[in-house]
């Protein structure tokens, strides 16, 4: 009888077990955004397309992006990067809006396990590209952070290239000649401090934008900063979290 008993409360756990199995909700289309490096290749994307203001982000027929992010955003916007599987991986960039005059940027790109990427996109609404940059992520053993500047910034015809001063470095250059549409590595850049970056047209004196960062970056972490916009209208000047 005691053995019949021990049967009947299986089979009843079973049961249940099955139960709950099949009331399971599905998992979402929208894909979770998954921080750390690990197996994976870990990649954020950075808008400085002017104009552009509804983008999604597809990895291989996936929807990463669950809202839109415009021009002068990060995705993901809580979290520093997001998990791809390494491999060649197709990535698809577009305004889900119908009206839409802004063509999908689709491309496909090679991504190793263990690194991290940034895809910057830019140019105009109706002439998207995309640029995307390994990150030489270096964790410094002191108390400095780490930058790096991207010049995105357009223009119909071609503009010089820029220097980027900082304040809190004695106003030294720390950035030279940095062409459009092109990024720059990291370099040691002090944390805890109130900084002013201005960026002249190299061999001027004049600036373009003078970007002050308010917060103080954190030490040890790796960061970018990105001029960008229209070079005859609105500037912009951004800083983001890289690592």
């Amino acid at each position: 009888m005691k053995h019949n008993k021990i049967i009947s409360l299986l089979i009843m756990v079973v049961a249940s077990s099955l139960v709950f199995i099949s009331c399971k909700r599905e998992a979402p289309l929208t894909a979770s955004i998954d921080t750390g490096i690990e197996t994976k290749a870990t990649v954020q994307v950075y808008n400085a397309t002017v104009k552009s203001a509804r983008n999604f982000l597809y990895v291989d027929g996936t929807k990463i992006s669950g809202a839109t992010f415009a021009f002068g955003n990060v995705f993901p916007a809580t979290a520093y990067a997001f998990k791809v599987d390494p491999g060649s991986r197709t990535f698809l960039i577009k305004d889900t809006l119908v009206s839409t005059t802004q063509p999908p940027l689709t491309f496909t790109q090679t991504m190793d396990a263990g690194k991290s990427y940034t895809i910057f996109t830019y140019d105009t609404l109706n002439s998207i590209k995309q640029a995307t940059v390994e990150n030489t992520i270096e964790i410094p053993n002191d108390t400095t952070s780490r930058l790096r500047f991207a010049n995105f910034v357009y223009n119909v015809t071609p503009v010089a290239a820029v220097d980027v001063y900082s304040s809190a470095m004695g106003h030294s250059k720390i950035f030279s000649n940095v062409a459009t549409a092109s990024v720059t590595g990291f370099i040691p850049y002090p944390s805890g401090v109130r900084d002013t970056l201005s960026v002249y047209a190299t061999g001027t004196t004049s600036p373009l934008i003078i970007r002050l960062i308010s917060t103080s970056v954190t030490p040890t972490r790796s960061y970018t900063t990105v001029y960008s916009g229209s070079y005859s209208g609105t500037k912009s000047f951004a800083l983001f979290s890289t690592y």
